[in-house]
């Protein structure tokens, strides 16, 4: 079977407050035109997000939550049609209106724990959900996390949530181990290294490793926009770790990545085909 690049999420932060970008995109028409830089540069999904989930971030009211994302999600429709737009958040109202708006994911950190109405708007409008790992809540997550078996545990996580999302009537699921919520730096190594132990759970992953701190932590780079790089030579080391779905900010390095990887393994496996048809 001919091995396929993973689709490539680009990250619009529509917050004040974000680790990596925060305040750069807060006003909706600068993050409709920042979408749409993702798009032109080749991303394949967008995925939108009013309310920071940094270690420590305070939660965001409804109405404010919505006042940030609504705009930019009809923004990005009415020049694009048919691109997938994911919402990244956990409270329903949200969810509901960015879908009225024009999404067509769902991604939820607390993968349904703080607002299972979300699943049953993933169930009734069959789009695809993302149910994410994550020790405890963005503003404690990071306070001594601990774990007897990080990838034993973090996947008996996601198989209850499955399970669980599947009791609602949810058909169109997508997990993400969570990297970076609630784990210490070895943890995430540790669930990078073993990440395709996770195609067991059944259903497509979605990878977000991108300017996280454990890579800053790693090679002593503190400013977030600066590990861009190390995001893509990371990326291009998983290339097998079995994610469907690779979550950046810097699309544009992706899809270099990608074309590399198109000419390198698209071509030698038609050779190699060929020669095997003879």
């Amino acid at each position: 079977m001919r091995r396929q690049f993973p689709q490539i999420m680009g990250i619009v932060n529509v917050t004040p407050d974000s680790f990596s970008d925060g305040g750069l995109y807060a006003e909706p028409q600068a993050a409709i035109e920042h979408a749409l830089e993702l798009i032109e540069q080749g991303a394949d999904i967008i995925d939108v997000g009013g309310e920071s989930t940094r270690p420590g971030a305070e939660p965001v009211p409804v109405e404010e939550e919505l006042r940030r994302v609504i705009p930019v999600i009809e923004g990005i429709r009415q020049c694009h049609p048919t691109i997938p737009l994911s919402v990244d958040t956990t409270k329903y109202e949200v969810a509901a209106a960015a879908v009225a708006a024009g999404a067509t994911m769902l991604n939820d950190i607390s993968a349904l724990r703080f607002d299972p109405r979300i699943g049953e708007l993933a169930a009734a409008r069959d789009i695809p959900l993302v149910l994410v790992h994550m020790q405890g809540t963005p503003q404690t997550m990071q306070q001594n996390p601990r774990y007897e078996d990080v990838v034993a545990e973090v996947k008996a996580f996601l198989q209850e949530r499955i399970v669980y999302a599947r009791s609602l009537g949810v058909q169109q699921l997508i997990a993400d181990v969570g990297i970076g919520f609630g784990k210490t730096v070895e943890h995430n190594w540790e669930l990078l290294r073993r990440h395709r132990e996770f195609l067991e759970l059944g259903v497509p992953l979605l990878l977000g490793i991108s300017r996280k701190s454990f890579l800053g932590k790693t090679l002593g780079i503190e400013e977030p926009r600066q590990r861009d790089c190390a995001t893509a030579l990371l990326h291009a080391l998983l290339l097998d770790s079995g994610a469907s779905i690779i979550r950046v900010h810097n699309v544009g390095l992706l899809v270099q990545l990608r074309r590399l990887w198109q000419c390198l393994v698209e071509q030698w496996e038609s050779t190699v085909g060929n020669a095997n048809a003879h």
